[in-house]
């Protein structure tokens, strides 16, 4: 396994356990095995390397691959629910406490923007996608892509954050046919 592998490894397991906020580099590094300057020189900084776990770790929309025009719109927004459900299911954890320090979050952010990455990159994918079928007539005229993927993304949040406010942090994974269903109520209205 090659370094950055090890590296993105013992991340997510530091930053799943202890949070963002909490893990440092220094503990990255030493359960890696190599220098915080060998950790910096493969990520540049603590966000960077936020962004590699969440994207190679705990992929969300990464993961599923929907093209507009194919298949069933109401299975490609369950595939894609599914997806996110899991991703906030598995990120939660990890990110929760940047939510109360003001300071870190106002750092976080500027930093995940710096980067590219950032929560409203899920609805704007999403957004952009219902748009697309919009425009192949695959969904209705006067429907609000930007509302529904708001909606959708939403929901998969808010059940993200109540299977781990009731079970934790190992809180079973929320089965497809949840997903299904919230996108059911999502889609149905669209079409």
């Amino acid at each position: 396994m090659s370094t950055r592998e090890r590296i993105l490894d013992a991340a997510a397991e530091i930053m799943r356990a202890r949070g963002v906020v909490y893990a440092t580099t220094k503990e990255i590094a030493q359960a890696t095995g190599v220098s915080e300057p060998t950790l910096y020189k493969y990520f540049g900084d603590k966000e960077r390397l936020l962004l590699a776990v969440l994207e190679e770790r705990v992929p969300g929309l990464s993961r599923v691959s929907v093209c507009p025009g194919e298949g069933d719109v109401e299975e490609n927004l369950a595939e894609l629910a599914h997806a996110v459900l899991d991703f906030y299911q598995r990120s939660i954890p990890m990110l929760g406490a940047l939510l109360a320090d003001p300071q870190r979050m106002a750092a976080h952010r500027v930093a995940m923007s710096r980067h590219g990455g950032g929560p409203e990159k899920a609805v704007a994918g999403l957004s952009a996608y219902l748009r697309a079928e919009q425009g192949l007539g695959r969904i209705a005229e006067d429907a609000d892509p930007d509302a529904a993927a708001a909606l959708l993304i939403g929901a998969c949040f808010q059940e993200a954050f109540l299977r781990y406010y009731a079970q934790g942090a190992e809180a079973d994974a929320a089965p497809r046919s949840r997903a299904e269903a919230l996108a059911r109520a999502v889609v149905r209205p669209l079409l």
